[in-house]
């Protein structure tokens, strides 16, 4: 994940639809609540890393159905710029445009879609650089099926969106979804977002929720969708002045037919950003602990090496990853629902407010329905650092770069500190709920980690003291000797095929992965049937015994979102200590 550096982190809140308690799925069990559905479905969120991306970090179910997300926020954002109520210079609203697309793009890439495009949703960071916000909401309802609001704003809404309107299957165990929106319908939220900072205001203002909708259908009866905009809302004199490249962005991007309507792929290398894309270096994702390629394939470094010294504010926190100040900040006392409590974005009713009016003997009831407005709540609220601030100040700077050297004495849990070593022989559970002692054990295991394999020998002593929840996963791969490219030797087993084992597979988990909200999730069984089969495939001389889905569930827990890590992980473990376990005759073995 990327540091902390020019943003913020904040929490939103939104209610999954909820699920009859009387209806079971076809295997006889009762149905996945949808909020376990999104939990699982979230998780790949984290992993979308991109500069002009808000970065997803956490998700909680809470009482009723709540879930409440903690993710990368700016304060600023276009609504701010249209608040000025004056046109945005047309080298600003390319460069908007251009980083927008970048974000749709790297999106689309993994095989998502914003749906909710609007100015509220387009964050500027301290730069003045855009970040999307709220891009993964789409993805993790299913499509917007397992919420019972509508996902996307209606001034910004694409003409076969609305054509299509908002289905959801009345029958609960039928897997019928609404067609899901393209990467299309973007690039006219987009359209409309750069026609309102081009006039300096937004659109439809003066219209009902209803008649703009109408209104965005019946554009498919003009020629000049763009014109007939301006003569609508009385700024056809600032449209005709705008540059030809402005024009001609608008145009493509109001496209009616989104037949003809550009993808943001064909946008960006259109010739339209030939000057803008000059100055924005392609994005590389950094390579992984167990990559192919170079760790250090595509670092860069300042030609004047000495800004890499700059100590301007002295924040050492914000070089972090946004991942490891979020556990930091949990750590020192931080609580999601609390803040959304106090900031009154969650309110409790008291239960005699919520009971409904009448009810028949039959149990159908009338009267209080559900407060709609509530079910999804567009406000994002910051966390405060402050308290964690607090609790890290007497941490020095030096503690953020530890020297690693081959003499243990050096490193921070030994005697770095007085209170450092005096935590390090406290008992586990309150080493691992210290804020500061986690700290310095996280930058020195994340240091050491990215010198594995050469540090392997430091990574099995520091082990022994202990290992930092947050980065368990990756540790217990580098102890295990888990090296080179696993993920191709992961893609190259045949996952599809039947095979006699799958059937105890199908049985086991479901029946055995309750006892973990993510485990239990739609998302969990699938990646569960995989690593497993993987196993089975790969090691032909072995079988399948009840219980290795139980040995498997502590890898695939710490790397959900690292299938072929989690397989490694337990083709390691099993030949170094459960040999001959999984024979097929292993009486031996047992006795």
């Amino acid at each position: 994940m990327f540091p902390l550096k020019d943003t913020e982190m904040g929490a939103s809140t939104f209610f999954a639809s909820a699920l009859p308690h009387d209806v079971c799925g076809s295997n006889g069990l009762p149905l996945t609540p949808n909020s376990i559905k999104i939990l699982g479905r979230f998780q790949i969120l984290k992993t979308i890393t991109h500069p002009r991306l808000c970065q997803y970090v956490d998700i909680t179910r809470g009482k009723h159905e709540r879930l409440v997300v903690a993710a990368e926020h700016c304060e600023k954002s276009l609504e701010d710029l249209l608040r000025e109520t004056k046109p945005v210079s047309p080298s600003r609203i390319l460069s908007i445009a251009y980083e927008v697309l970048q974000g749709l793009q790297y999106m689309n890439k993994h095989g998502m879609v914003h749906r909710a495009l609007a100015p509220c949703n387009v964050l500027l960071d301290r730069k003045g650089h855009v970040k999307l916000a709220k891009f993964g909401l789409y993805h993790m309802t299913a499509q917007g099926v397992d919420v019972d609001f509508p996902i996307g704003y209606p001034s910004y809404l694409a003409p076969e969106v609305i054509a299509q309107g908002i289905a959801k299957p009345s029958d609960h165990t039928q897997c019928e979804k609404p067609l899901p929106s393209g990467p299309k319908s973007d690039v006219w939220s987009l359209g409309i977002i750069l026609f309102e900072l081009c006039m300096g205001r937004k659109l439809f203002q003066s219209l009902e929720i209803a008649e703009r909708l109408k209104f965005v259908i019946m554009l498919g009866c003009v020629d000049d969708v763009v014109t007939v905009l301006a003569e609508e809302h009385g700024c056809l004199d600032i449209i005709k002045d705008l540059s030809e490249n402005i024009t001609a962005l608008l145009k493509k991007c109001l496209t009616f037919q989104p037949s003809k309507r550009p993808t943001p792929e064909e946008l960006l290398h259109d010739s339209l950003f030939s000057e803008v894309s000059l100055v924005y270096p392609p994005f590389h994702k950094p390579a992984g602990l167990f990559s192919s390629s170079p760790r250090c394939a595509n670092l860069t470094l300042p030609e004047d090496i000495s800004q890499l010294c700059k100590d301007e504010d002295g924040d050492y926190l914000a070089e972090r990853s946004i991942e490891e100040v979020y556990y930091l900040w949990c750590l020192a006392g931080g609580d999601l629902e609390k803040e959304l409590v106090n900031k009154e974005i969650i309110r409790s009713k008291p239960p005699i407010c919520t009971l409904p009016n009448f009810l028949l003997e039959d149990g159908e009831s009338f009267g209080q329905g559900r407060d709609r407005s509530s079910l999804l709540d567009d406000t994002t609220v910051t966390l405060s650092l402050c308290q964690l601030r607090n609790r890290l100040k007497d941490v020095g700077g030096e503690a953020f770069y530890p020297l690693l050297e081959d003499d243990q004495s050096t490193l921070p849990h030994s005697n770095s500190s007085n209170e450092l070593s005096a935590a390090a022989s406290l008992p586990l559970i309150i080493r691992e709920r210290d804020t500061e002692y986690q700290l310095n054990r996280i930058i020195l295991f994340d240091r050491l980690l990215k010198a594995y394999p050469y540090k392997k020998n430091q990574i099995w002593k520091e082990a022994r003291v202990d290992i930092p929840p947050l980065l368990r996963g990756i540790t217990w791969a580098a102890l295990l000797g888990v090296e080179g490219a696993i993920q191709a030797k992961y893609d190259a087993i045949d996952k599809d095929t039947p095979i006699p084992t799958d059937r105890q597979i199908e049985v086991d988990i479901p029946r055995c992965h309750q006892y973990d909200e993510l485990l239990s999730s739609p998302e969990g069984h699938a990646k569960f049937r995989r690593v497993l089969k993987a196993w089975v495939v790969s090691h032909p001389d072995l079988v399948y015994w009840q219980g290795l889905d139980s040995l498997c569930a502590p890898f695939l827990y710490l790397n959900f979102n690292n299938e072929a890590l989690a397989y490694a992980c337990m083709s390691a473990f099993i030949p170094k200590y459960l040999y001959n376990f999984f024979l097929k005759d292993n009486s031996h073995v047992i006795q």
